[in-house]
């Protein structure tokens, strides 16, 4: 598919005006394709030639005012419109559009638990034209209506408020006509059909509702309340914020399976990942991580929706707003008053991650850097959302909350429903302050990489000095924090005061007392920089971080040691030591959970050699023992779940794991739900302790979606020969594999374990990789990349095929920056085990 290049839609933009999509589809035709007919109307600022937008499977036929146009005149994805006149005009196309089975598109699953059958769009970043054709640009926005015929028992969602307007003479499908939107771009338009449960209600005096699969209605249900007084209140918060109300007639949130992000802005309906309707426990924090995507796609029906970048150079304007937006409000306005502690653990660092890789970018690029929607794919990362999030809440502490809040206001009045830029917004803050906010700008989204600050402390007669050398270029307001050791109680800190400083603008500070125990740059976690510890500091940390009164400046500690470890300044082997003295006294989730992860992902796969491998592991098991013995009080159920899946995942012996699944229970709980069973059955099926029977009598207990998937990792996952061949066969040659199911069958296939066994696949790997991408498209080229790089090979020999396979200048854009990232990664790892 030609991507469209920003020139291009820059010179479309000038020629035309588009007013109203009307897109009629058939969803009865049968399970590959279905029926697809557009009527656009535009108007021609003056005489020009053109071209419209379209993938299908086939073009029957297509007018330009009534007069007919070639339909082989199709090149690719690109139809011709040529010799246009100024003024109104009308096109019209017949399609036949094929159903996708990758996400992308119009996708379609039939739900292995109970045959039912559903179908969603997902029409970024240019997928429209899967579905109908398009003037497939952000800055050509119009007013979208569809018509969908479905199924008798399905229910049609869209955009707007749909309404069932009759019966097909026939069959008894169903007629739906949705709602004209406001002018949205395209790739926001969306639908939604099948047999769909829905809980609706009325707020605010509009409809608001929550959607999912019928397999999936009684765990739905169970979580409505909950969901939708979320959305309530997160809601009401930003017509609270926003001077602009809320600019659509309803207010859906449809759970879809298979979904490949975490959930999209469509505005009236949003679509999420069906996983975020739980069916087995789940943490608290992992509520508040559903609670936050809610949060985060609400605030793109301002940020995205009703003001909508001109061009892919600004995506931050969407994400990092959203991100930033998402987890404040879900602060200020629910029962989640301590977001940005889980921001820190898990956000924060896939943005540093992101931003030390060859592949970095600004959180805003120049125009120039974005040339095409190709390149704009590869921007949807770390730095986009969590990068350009951090960014944001440096602002705030920089600029103060009531001019930042004016200033996007201001933003909202000047630019609704239209397009803006960064300099857009500048000009918009700018309008509220007499802080240079143009060069802030240029210092923060203009820039690449991490600053690094490091603290030199000198000691005097009268107390001592603190010097901060910044690494890098940008300006911090930060708060320093000043600990001493609790006389009380010899594991504490207590904090001494607060220092709030602007770097470099006060370099050299003088403070009176004792040198203190420890001395934290960037305390409550408001600018975006690495932070070192001095050499005191390091040493309190190690042995006393657990006794830090606050859970985000506890959070900051744990990124200092987890920077540490990447950079090759802290022995991995310290870290694990400092989680094993300290988590069992954490009791908070996000810091368990984020330090349990990078111990596992990354320090007993990547950074440390085989033959320590499983002595990590071990240290990792006792650590859960000791987590398990602490919770049998059943006071706090989320630890001791992470504690149970903690232990799961780093079994290095079968014995125990098989007993829970034999006895169905934990010891003291919790009972194995499906989401255990199958974790269990996983790593059963890595150490060699089940096979294919076992495998098959778990599906049979569990003939759904997820069990589905859970049955594909476990037989990759098996240590034979036989299976691997299968698999990667599965993998790299089973063009009818959905996404969730590659994804599953690619996180089963590589184990560390089992290197020898899958050693011949690391070469393999590369080209065959390489032609699924160009074979498959990106969806399946960056699950490619993602899931099913041999990242557990750290080895030289891994590094050189990657970077040959490079070397190709016909990759796949998405799969190639996925590699550049992998490949970096992976020589990371080298320098750390060599460190």
């Amino acid at each position: 598919m030609s991507a469209l290049t920003r020139t291009e839609a820059q010179h479309r933009a000038r020629l035309l005006d588009v007013h109203h999509y009307a897109v009629t589809l058939d969803l009865t035709g049968g399970d590959e394709t279905f029926d697809s007919t557009t009527v656009i109307r535009f108007t021609a600022r003056t005489t020009a030639d053109t071209f419209i937008e379209l993938k299908p499977d086939l073009l029957r036929s297509a007018t330009l005012d009534g007069d007919p146009l070639d339909p082989a005149a199709l090149d690719d994805n690109r139809l011709p419109l040529t010799g246009l006149t100024p003024g109104p005009h009308e096109l019209r196309l017949d399609t036949r559009m094929r159903y996708s089975r990758t996400g992308e598109g119009l996708h379609r699953f039939t739900d292995p638990a109970d045959g039912h059958t559903y179908v969603y769009s997902q029409l970024f970043l240019d997928d429209v034209q899967r579905v109908f054709p398009a003037f497939d640009q952000p800055d050509l926005k119009a007013v979208f209506e569809f018509t969908v015929t479905a199924p008798a028992h399905w229910t049609v969602l869209a955009n707007g408020v749909t309404t069932r307007t009759g019966d097909r003479e026939g069959d008894g499908a169903g007629i739906w006509q949705s709602a004209p939107t406001p002018v949205i771009s395209t790739y926001l338009a969306a639908v939604a059909a099948g047999p769909w449960h829905s809980v609706t209600t009325e707020h605010a005096g509009l409809p608001f509702g929550i959607h999912c699969r019928q397999s999936l209605a009684p765990h739905m249900d169970a979580d409505a309340d909950e969901i939708l007084s979320i959305t309530k209140a997160c809601f009401d918060r930003y017509q609270e914020k926003f001077t602009e109300p809320y600019p659509f007639d309803s207010y859906d949130q449809a759970f879809v399976p298979e979904f490949n992000a975490g959930a999209m802005e469509n505005p009236g309906l949003v679509t999420f990942r069906d996983e975020f309707i739980y069916r087995s426990a789940v943490t608290d924090t992992e509520r508040q991580s559903r609670a936050m995507v809610i949060a985060h796609e609400m605030a793109h029906m301002w940020f995205g929706d009703l003001v909508t970048l001109a061009w892919f150079d600004d995506i931050w304007l969407n994400e990092s707003f959203a991100e930033y937006m998402g987890y404040q409000t879900l602060t200020e306005a629910t029962r989640f008053t301590d977001t940005w502690t889980d921001f820190g653990v898990t956000r924060k660092p896939w943005g540093y991650d992101a931003d030390q890789r060859p592949s970095t970018h600004p959180v805003a690029p120049a125009p120039e850097d974005v040339p095409d929607t190709a390149s704009a794919l590869l921007n949807f990362d770390g730095i986009s959302y969590a990068k350009g999030a951090s960014a944001l809440r440096q602002l705030v502490a920089w600029l103060g909350e009531k001019d930042f809040l004016a200033g996007i206001n201001t933003h909202f009045a000047r630019h609704k429903f239209a397009n803006a830029s960064l300099a857009d917004f500048v000009e918009s803050l700018a309008a509220h302050t007499d802080r240079d906010v143009r060069a802030w700008a240029d210092s923060w989204l203009r820039t690449t990489g991490t600053d690094t600050l490091t603290p030199r402390v000198e000691e005097g007669a009268e107390g001592w000095t603190l010097t901060v050398d910044r690494h890098g270029s940008r300006p911090h307001h930060i708060t320093v924090g000043v600990y001493d050791r609790d006389p009380a109680d010899g594991r504490a800190l207590q904090p001494r005061e607060h220092l709030d400083l602007d770097i470099p603008s006060d370099e050299i500070v003088s403070v009176s007392g004792p040198r203190p125990a420890l001395l934290l740059l960037n305390d409550g976690d408001l600018t975006y920089a690495k932070v070192r510890l001095d050499e005191t500091s390091v040493e309190t940390a190690l042995r006393h971080l657990s006794g830090i009164p606050d859970a985000l400046t506890r959070a900051v500690v744990w990124n200092s040691l987890r920077d540490m470890v990447r950079d090759g300044e802290l022995d991995p082997q310290v870290y694990l030591l400092t989680a094993a003295a300290h988590l069992p006294e954490e009791h908070d989730l996000a810091i368990v959970q984020g330090v349990l992860a990078f111990a596992r992902q990354q320090i007993a796969v990547r950074y440390l050699a085989p033959e320590e491998r499983t002595a990590a592991l071990d240290a990792l098991t006792s650590i859960g023992h000791e987590l398990i013995s602490q919770t049998e009080d059943g006071s706090e159920p989320g630890l001791r779940l992470t504690a149970v899946r903690s232990l799961i995942d780093s079994a290095t012996r079968p014995d125990t794991l098989a007993s829970w699944l034999a006895d169905d229970t934990v010891p003291g709980g919790p009972a194995l739900d499906p989401e255990l069973r199958w974790r269990i059955l996983a790593r059963l099926a890595v150490l060699g302790a089940v096979g294919e029977g076992e495998i098959a009598a778990a599906l049979a207990a569990d003939p759904s979606a997820t069990g589905e998937e859970g049955a594909a990792r476990c037989r990759a996952a098996l240590p034979t020969a036989e299976a691997k061949a299968a698999a990667w066969d599965r993998l790299f040659h089973d063009d009818t594999l959905s996404n969730y199911l590659f994804s599953a069958t690619a996180q089963g296939f590589w184990q560390p374990e089992q290197a020898d066994l899958v050693r011949e696949y690391v070469p393999r790997y590369y080209p065959e990789a390489v032609a699924l991408g160009a074979r498959r498209g990106p969806a399946i080229g960056e699950a490619a990349g993602r899931w099913a790089f041999p990242a557990y090979a750290v080895d030289e020999a891994n590094l050189k095929a990657g970077h040959a396979c490079l070397a190709d200048p016909d990759i796949l854009p998405l799969l190639r920056r996925k590699l550049v990232d992998q490949l970096d990664d992976l020589a990371r790892a080298l320098r750390v085990r060599t460190t």
